[in-house]
């Protein structure tokens, strides 16, 4: 496969879907994906024509499986991945190189790394096929990409350890009960869903959805009194050049949206 064709980008109505396209691997984060990725993901956020982003798997076994076992057991330097800096071999850090919000479709299987890379995403929503797994206790790899410390921020610390400590598959359903995902959708539903919502994100001013997106990641990643102090100092140095004027045009283009919702 070429390497171009590791990861499709295509772009409609200000959203650009990116596609992990190695299907008959279950999208294995192989190193040319790992590094296509972020290529693709620096396109993304240089283009301003785009102001949303839907990320998925090819296929309908899985979003990824995570790292690729077979490059991990014949290459020695492979398992490095796990701990890599560079965006262009973490996958978490080059999604966190777009300042545009992120939906991850979870169209199957997030396994390992893969549900890092699920957890890298603002938005989740899934398909009645995805399911969740953190396996790195039953192969004896400590997570490198933020797993450890997110998922228990996301659904609380005792949670997190069973599915941790258990290698155990979550649901669909069980991981919207549970906070992890927004919406559970059948599998035909599961990119319609993503771009009504990528499209409702993208009628939103980009430069202002950047901002309130750092804000709510900064504050997120610090404590809850100094994410407040972070909010206190933002917001008074943005919302004093914000004019009564505009406040008000936008008031009523939200009543009219209200109401025809």
């Amino acid at each position: 496969m070429n390497t171009q064709d590791l990861v499709l980008l295509s772009v409609e109505d200000n959203v650009a879907t990116v596609t992990l396209n190695r299907p008959d691997a279950m999208n294995a984060l192989s190193k040319a994906l790992r590094a296509r990725l972020y290529e693709v993901m620096c396109e993304v956020d240089a283009n301003d024509d785009i102001r949303a982003v839907i990320l998925t798997g090819a296929g309908e076994r899985a979003f990824t499986a995570g790292l690729d076992l077979k490059e991990l057991g014949s290459d020695p330097t492979a398992m490095g991945a796990a701990n890599a800096e560079g965006a262009d071999e973490n996958p978490v850090k080059a999604i966190e190189v777009c300042s545009k919000p992120v939906i991850g479709a979870i169209n199957g299987v997030a396994i390992t790394g893969g549900f890092e890379v699920a957890l890298a995403c603002d938005v989740l929503v899934a398909s009645t096929a995805a399911r969740f797994a953190d396996t790195h206790a039953r192969v004896g790899i400590v997570p490198g990409w933020g797993l450890s410390q997110k998922l228990s921020r996301m659904i609380g610390i005792s949670r997190a350890k069973e599915l941790s400590f258990t290698g155990n598959f979550l649901d669909a359903q069980t991981a919207k009960d549970w906070g992890l995902v927004n919406h559970v959708v059948e599998p035909e539903e599961l990119l319609p869903l993503a771009r009504k919502l990528a499209a409702d994100m993208a009628s939103i001013d980009p430069d202002f959805l950047a901002r309130y997106k750092k804000l709510i990641d900064d504050g997120y990643a610090t404590s809850f009194g100094d994410g407040l102090k972070l909010e206190a100092k933002l917001s008074s140095e943005a919302n004093a050049q914000v004019s009564p004027e505009e406040v008000e045009a936008r008031r009523a283009g939200v009543q009219a949206r209200g109401r025809g919702q």
